[in-house]
């Protein structure tokens, strides 16, 4: 394992969906590996397509001076590249997938990579482990909007997250207090929660449904009567694009998209056509999507993107190789990939956040909501 003495040039690469923060991230590596000694920064663009490709960017730490507030990410992503299971080019839906990964490490090798920086949720850090394996120098950086990584107490991005769904539900309230609707916001959260769950309580949503929770229709029917009963005469209905009614199935919007990577998509729609037959207010569904990605990245977000990019640049020098840092009790910190991978972070449907929301009437579409 090279020690830090050894260490001249790192590469940084950013796969899975976009958050914002990404880029603070790349300028803290970039910034703190420079001074640690000048070691250069060696940018892979389009996550692990770049190294199959030997697409990369030499970055000095002038040129990433003002990319702090910069939501997306310069380097560019994907998260629809593993090398260990690529379709060969040209290629027709459903053929088999071939393993290209000796060619990303020995393009990694050619490119005097001495440490490997990986940003992404957890399917890319996955794939990072598995290089890791195979010889390559990796540090891993969390990222993710869902929060859902368990080794790590917030992913950056998610807050920003949460500002854009909560911003969109005040809007959402005036519209639907002005026509007497109920008015459902859909937001990302696969198999995690806590983008619905943050944004709902912060948003004072009266309704919240989440994959943690299945819920029962006639449960959100009537506590949506409930409020008509007092005199409210519309409801805020968060829900989650992973949330399932009791002894369902998520909503699909493309089960099969030919690339290993089913999408999700209808929650909203289904919940708006599941409903429509019980109440009487007229039923909308805004589907926030990829609004909750983009922009720029909220002060706690840039703040902690520039903490784990610095603590990711001092472990890749000082070679300390197939971690992750991340975020405990405050601190940052680091933990093994193995660690880091192994499990999610779900909401806990009996935890303190989900009992605040009962205590102030939210209802989750459960028995007891």
């Amino acid at each position: 394992m090279p020690g830090m003495n050894r260490i001249r040039r790192i590469g940084v690469l950013t796969g899975g969906g976009d958050a914002p923060g990404l880029n603070a991230v790349i300028r803290a590596v970039v910034r703190t590996a420079d001074r640690l000694g000048g070691i250069e920064t060696l940018g892979i663009l389009d996550g692990f397509e770049g190294l199959l490709e030997r697409r990369y960017r030499k970055f000095t730490s002038s040129q990433v001076r003002d990319l702090v507030g910069k939501g997306g990410t310069v380097l560019g992503t994907t998260n629809r590249c593993n090398p260990f299971a690529m379709l060969p080019e040209h290629s027709a839906t459903g053929a088999a997938r071939i393993d290209r990964s000796a060619e990303v490490v020995r393009n990694a090798r050619e490119a005097e990579l001495d440490a490997l920086i990986v940003i992404g949720g957890d399917g890319t850090l996955r794939i990072a482990r598995h290089f890791g394996e195979l010889g390559l120098g990796i540090v891993g950086v969390p990222k993710t909007i869902d929060n859902d990584l368990a080794a790590t107490d917030y992913t950056f991005g998610f807050w920003t997250a949460i500002e854009a769904a909560s911003d969109a539900l005040d809007r959402l309230r005036d519209t639907a207090e002005s026509h007497h609707r109920v008015m459902i916001l859909e937001v990302m959260g696969r198999d995690a929660g806590w983008i619905a769950l943050h944004a709902g309580l912060a948003g004072a949503a009266d309704v919240i449904l989440i994959p943690e929770i299945p819920y029962r229709i006639h449960a959100v029917e009537a506590k949506i009567e409930e409020r008509a009963a007092r005199g409210q005469s519309y409801s805020l209905v968060v829900v989650a694009e992973g949330a399932v009614p009791i002894g369902g199935q998520p909503s699909w919007r493309d089960a099969d998209a030919g690339d290993g990577h089913p999408r999700l998509g209808g929650a909203g729609d289904r919940l708006a056509r599941e409903l429509a037959p019980h109440i009487e207010h007229e039923i909308r569904v805004t589907v926030l999507g990829h609004l909750q990605r983009g922009g720029s990245p909220v002060p706690f977000d840039r703040i902690l993107a520039t903490r784990l990019g610095r603590r990711a640049a001092e472990a890749a020098v000082g070679g300390r190789f197939d971690t992750m840092v991340c975020l405990r009790a405050g601190e940052v910190s680091e933990v093994s990939l193995d660690e880091a991978t192994a499990g999610q972070k779900l909401v806990d449907p009996k935890g303190e956040l989900v009992a605040t929301a009962r205590a102030v009437g939210v209802g989750f579409g459960d028995e007891r909501g």
